[in-house]
């Protein structure tokens, strides 16, 4: 068998255990507790900076992209153009 190392966690619940590594493995800071799930930290380890994201991008965000203000209304325009000429040839039938 490989040399293995044991490494403990705490995490937030007050829960504590040891898990299993590689002699040559990378130990990561946080692992999901085994108890109840949360975030455990590594006895005596620093928590990890948080990973960056980008803000996740709405359907307007894509639109406004590829459209502007004024083609919008051009086309909320003709959409209720159409719209009221449909709602008017039904009263008249």
């Amino acid at each position: 068998m490989a040399a293995r190392q044991s490494v403990t966690y705490d995490c937030g619940s007050g829960h504590r255990f040891t898990m299993p590594f590689a002699a040559e493995a990378d130990v990561p800071a946080v692992w999901e507790c085994k108890v109840c799930g949360r975030e455990a930290l590594l006895v005596d380890g620093e928590r990890p900076e948080p990973k960056k994201t980008k803000p996740a991008r709405t359907h307007w965000d894509m639109l406004m992209e590829r459209r502007t203000t004024e083609d919008l209304e051009e086309v909320l325009a003709e959409r209720l153009a159409v719209l009221r000429e449909k709602s008017g040839s039904r009263k008249s039938a």
